[in-house]
């Protein structure tokens, strides 16, 4: 059994065939933690792991695109957030990699986006569930995004119930960010780009598998023989053997073992 720990099934590239998809997922053993954009997206994601049980799970929360309509729904959100079958607070964190405009506007931009992301931490604090980080820096090579979560995390003493506090999903920082974040009780999550860019080999090798998750982001960033392509859930599969092929393990002790540290992480 697998488990897709960050799709996004709600998405409108699904609508012609999503019970074909949950007919496929069902067959080939993969649940799935389906995760809110923003309080639309959010609500979309609850209805679909309700109409599911037991093999979808929501995750609810604002992007840090989001972070100008947050201000305005937080209540709704933080309503949605007490649902049975949300298990998560994200997508939540920092993307500078889209923040445009004069150098103003950008430091703004920013400081909204912390100020979102801080209240989504207080909130999973208080509702004692993990958080599901979005860490995008400004520029390849750069790892400001994911310097700044950190601190702000550290800064806040974050920290829930048995130090399960979170993943940090589609990872491409650094050893030496995976270890920060591994030191604060986070697992790090691997997405469809490491079956086509050895650049994530060394970071696969580092982080142990017990902190490991796997995911596919789907629709996008389809793993081989599908890049280019709509993602979905089923492909993860192709992610769990890129991690056994690094790390010279049995696929299915992968999959088992990536498996249980979703279920661990999310209290599923």
């Amino acid at each position: 059994m697998l488990f897709d720990s960050h799709a996004h099934l709600t998405h409108a590239s699904f609508d012609r065939d999503r019970e074909e998809i949950m007919k496929k997922l069902h067959d080939f053993n993969v649940e799935i933690i389906t995760v809110g954009n923003g309080l639309n997206d959010s609500e979309k994601a609850v209805n679909l792991a309700k109409q599911y049980p037991n093999q979808i799970w929501a995750s609810v929360g604002f992007h840090p695109d989001e972070a100008e309509a947050a201000d305005l729904n937080f209540t709704e959100l933080k309503n949605l957030a007490k649902n049975e079958n949300v298990v998560a607070i994200g997508e939540c964190g920092l993307d500078y990699y889209r923040n445009i405009g004069d150098e103003k506007s950008k430091i703004k931009n920013q400081n909204l986006q912390k100020e979102i992301f801080v209240r989504q931490i207080k909130l999973a604090q208080e509702l004692d569930k993990p958080l599901i980080l979005h860490c995008r820096p400004s520029a390849i090579g750069s790892f400001d995004a994911y310097e700044d979560v950190i601190n702000i995390i550290e800064n806040l003493k974050f920290k829930i119930e048995n130090y399960r506090n979170g993943v940090a999903h589609f990872f491409s920082g650094s050893k030496e960010i995976a270890k920060e974040f591994l030191d604060l009780g986070f697992y790090v999550s691997f997405a469809g780009p490491i079956t086509f860019s050895s650049q994530y080999k060394e970071l696969v090798e580092y982080v142990p598998l017990d902190k490991i998750l796997v995911e596919t982001d789907a629709p996008f960033a389809a793993p081989r023989p599908w890049r280019g392509k709509r993602n979905e859930p089923a492909f993860v599969e192709f992610v769990a053997r890129q991690i056994a092929q690094w790390k010279r393990f049995d696929f299915d002790k992968v999959a088992a073992e990536t498996h249980n540290n979703a279920t661990s992480l999310f209290g599923i």
